[in-house]
């Protein structure tokens, strides 16, 4: 995303998973994983929407952690269907939290975002974390993918935000899986599924909603 920027490989289930990461230039306030949109379908970590995300946490103080799904970049394994990159995301967020640990950042709070298929695979990983006793505190969905997978539910303060235009998840179909979960959707006029034109209205609400109103 910049110079700055550090290339690892994290030790995942099958084998090697391609990061990015970023560190604010303030001190760390967390730990933010986000996670991209379909790789069958052209999605990395290096999609516009998801360097919008990491752009709008670092400047509100997260390290922010950057996978490539299996198969892509130097990621090793095949699609999965949702199933071995959620796998993935959870050895991530056990390594990420373990190094924040070890540089003196305890107890963390952890970000989780996706933008489009990585908002399903976030929900299953916040319903994993849910059920082993260490939620996520808060997390950021983005085109989240409700019409083409199965979006597990999340809390009521997670940050929902989709295009009011969209035609690759209708907006309709995120009223319909919001609604029994009395969550609030955050709807961008004339903006489509890659939020084109959109990015920095995008940015801005992400910050506003963890308190940088810069």
């Amino acid at each position: 995303m910049n110079s700055a920027t550090e290339r690892l490989l994290v030790a995942g289930p099958a084998g090697g998973i391609d990061v990015a990461l970023d560190r604010p230039t303030t001190p760390a306030l967390g730990v933010a994983v986000i996670a991209h949109p379909h790789p069958l379908h052209g999605g990395t970590r290096d999609n516009k929407v998801v360097q919008t995300l990491a752009r709008a946490l670092l400047a509100c103080g997260y390290i922010c952690w950057r996978p490539n799904f299996r198969g892509v970049g130097e990621s090793a394994g095949e699609y999965d269907e949702g199933r071995g990159e959620t796998l993935d995301l959870l050895a991530l967020v056990t390594a990420a939290q373990d190094r924040a640990r070890a540089e003196g950042l305890a107890d963390a709070p952890l970000v989780l975002a996706g933008f489009s298929f990585g908002s399903f695979v976030q929900s299953r990983v916040a319903s994993t974390l849910a059920a082993s006793g260490a939620p996520a505190p808060r997390l950021i969905f983005i085109g989240a993918a409700v019409s083409r997978f199965a979006v597990d539910p999340v809390p009521p303060d997670t940050l929902v935000i989709h295009g009011e235009t969209d035609d690759v998840v209708p907006l309709s179909a995120v009223f319909e899986w919001a609604r029994p979960l009395d969550l609030p959707v955050v709807v961008i006029p004339g903006a489509d599924h890659f939020f084109h034109r959109k990015l920095p209205l995008l940015k801005r609400i992400v910050m506003a909603a963890f308190g940088n109103h810069d």
